[in-house]
């Protein structure tokens, strides 16, 4: 039997599927308050991306509480309860291997702002004009 050659556009494509998979799934988990934890009751959080290693054996799992309050609680609260979480995706998705996931907070809407502000100095805006 031959094997199919597998090309790195093909394997990155499924990286992102099986990465919009995974967070659905979380995003759908916190949403309807699935885990039990006065944290995570009390806080909105947003999953906004999931990263997954080629070997989708581990999901980095960017998350932003609702008006970035709390961030460190909220990070801990995750952290806590990441086998109920990695069980959740793993039943759901019916992956090969459950995926060992690792919550970190989201900091590109920080980064976002300060490239915007920069953007808008004097000093930059008259170097971009000439």
């Amino acid at each position: 039997m031959v094997r199919q050659q597998v090309t790195s556009e093909q394997h990155s494509v499924r990286l992102l599927k099986v990465g919009e998979q995974v967070r659905h799934v979380l995003s759908e988990i916190l949403t309807r308050q699935q885990v039990h934890d006065d944290t995570l009751s009390t806080h909105s959080v947003s999953v906004t991306e999931v990263r997954m290693t080629p070997d989708l054996r581990i999901a980095t799992v960017f998350v932003k509480p609702l008006l970035g309050e709390h961030e460190e609680i909220v990070l801990k609260a995750l952290q806590t309860h990441t086998a109920f979480f990695q069980r959740e995706v793993a039943q759901r998705l019916k992956l090969k291997f459950a995926a060992k996931i690792r919550f970190r907070t989201d900091d590109t809407f920080e980064e976002a702002s300060r490239i915007d502000a920069l953007l808008n100095d004097p000093r930059v805006k008259r170097d971009l004009e000439d």
